[in-house]
């Protein structure tokens, strides 16, 4: 389905954490906890201790998966959607990524500069979506990323997006995150926005992914509108 690439991204952005794979010697798989984050273009972000088993497995071996999931609709954890993202990660120094991922996971700066610890970045070529019970949708490398110009596009208006709402809609901000509180964005892609409030990090979602400035703009007076008809109802 046409909306299955998008349902794959809203999962993976809007994950906290998640299972990774790796292969041990002698190819012996290996699952572990851990926090992702997503660059703007889908690449996941790992913050990981040289001490770990998984790190000291991806020098070896950086051919990974991993593994997130959303909430089940009753008592049936397979009723939950997730995705299995495969890829190949790398070590990076990128500042601006390690930032990022700061932003989405703000308690992790009590560590984050630790001599031990260094930012991973795992581009996926491929993905397996599993909309929920039975329902199974293999996803390929194109099928999957975002619209490249829109990454662009929304890449370049960022900073912008960011200052204006959170210095001139904060109340907005607060009414779509759905709780009082000091709300301030401090991400957004083609998908979404994530909004902070202290370590607090929700996720939301566009209606549709977006090409550009312009249509976050029409999102988020939507979500704007609905949060507050919500609130007087």
């Amino acid at each position: 389905m046409a909306d299955d690439p998008f349902e794959a991204r809203k999962l993976l952005r809007g994950a906290r954490s998640g299972t990774l794979a790796t292969a041990a010697d002698g190819g012996q798989p290996f699952a572990s906890l851990v926090t992702p984050a997503c660059a703007p273009d889908l690449s996941l972000l790992l913050l990981l201790s040289n001490l770990s088993e998984h790190t000291r497995h991806l020098r070896a071996e950086p051919r990974c998966s991993i593994l997130v999931c959303g909430t089940a609709e009753g008592a049936n954890p397979q009723t939950a959607p997730r995705v299995t993202v495969t890829g190949i990660a790398e070590m990076t120094d990128d500042p601006v990524q390690k930032a990022r991922y700061l932003a989405v996971h703000p308690y992790a700066s009590r560590y984050a500069d630790f001599g031990d610890f260094h930012l991973w970045r795992m581009r996926p070529l491929g993905a397996l979506l599993v909309g929920g019970f039975a329902r199974a949708v293999r996803l390929r490398q194109a099928e999957l990323a975002p619209d490249p110009a829109a990454v662009a596009a929304i890449l370049e208006s960022e900073a912008s997006i960011i200052g204006h709402c959170n210095s001139d809609h904060p109340d907005a901000l607060a009414a779509i995150a759905g709780a009082a509180g000091d709300w301030r964005m401090v991400t957004a892609d083609v998908d979404g926005a994530d909004l902070a409030q202290e370590e607090r990090v929700v996720r939301i979602d566009w209606s549709a992914p977006v090409p550009d400035a312009a249509c976050v703009r029409t999102e988020l007076v939507r979500m704007t509108r609905e949060a507050l008809a919500r609130a007087t109802h």
